[in-house]
């Protein structure tokens, strides 16, 4: 609860006492004081419960935003652990690609031959 909640539930409250004092006394005045006072006091109850009612929103939305920003540190680690694993298991099918090509060089000529042949074959417009 904020001041403004309990300063306008108390003058709201004076206000309704002011009124019923004046309806006693017959004093028509301090009655529309009263009526007044009673309307000012709902008015700033009515904006301290704004108030505390926005403050709540504020707090749950930094909730929210700080929620997110966890998530999305969670998924870009996650991202670079996946990202490391793949270009580790690439070097290692690389190197080992590489090693059988150092192994068998006979196979490995005639392979790019055939395949330098085939995209030149491909390309050219004479066919």
């Amino acid at each position: 609860m904020n001041r403004d909640r309990f300063e306008g539930g108390v003058r709201h409250l004076r206000g309704r006492a002011k009124t019923a004092v004046g309806a006693v006394s017959g004093d028509p005045g301090r009655q529309f004081d009263g009526a007044i006072d009673q309307a000012a006091g709902a008015a700033q109850h009515a904006y301290g419960r704004a108030r505390d009612t926005a403050q709540v929103w504020r707090r749950d939305g930094e909730h929210l935003i700080d929620e997110a920003s966890a998530r999305g540190r969670a998924i870009a680690d996650e991202a670079a652990s996946r990202g490391r694993h793949y270009r580790d298991r690439a070097e290692h099918h690389g190197r080992h690609a590489a090693r059988r090509a150092d192994e068998n060089k006979g196979a490995t000529l005639a392979i790019v031959a055939a395949a330098a042949f085939g995209l030149g074959w491909l390309l050219s417009g004479d066919r």
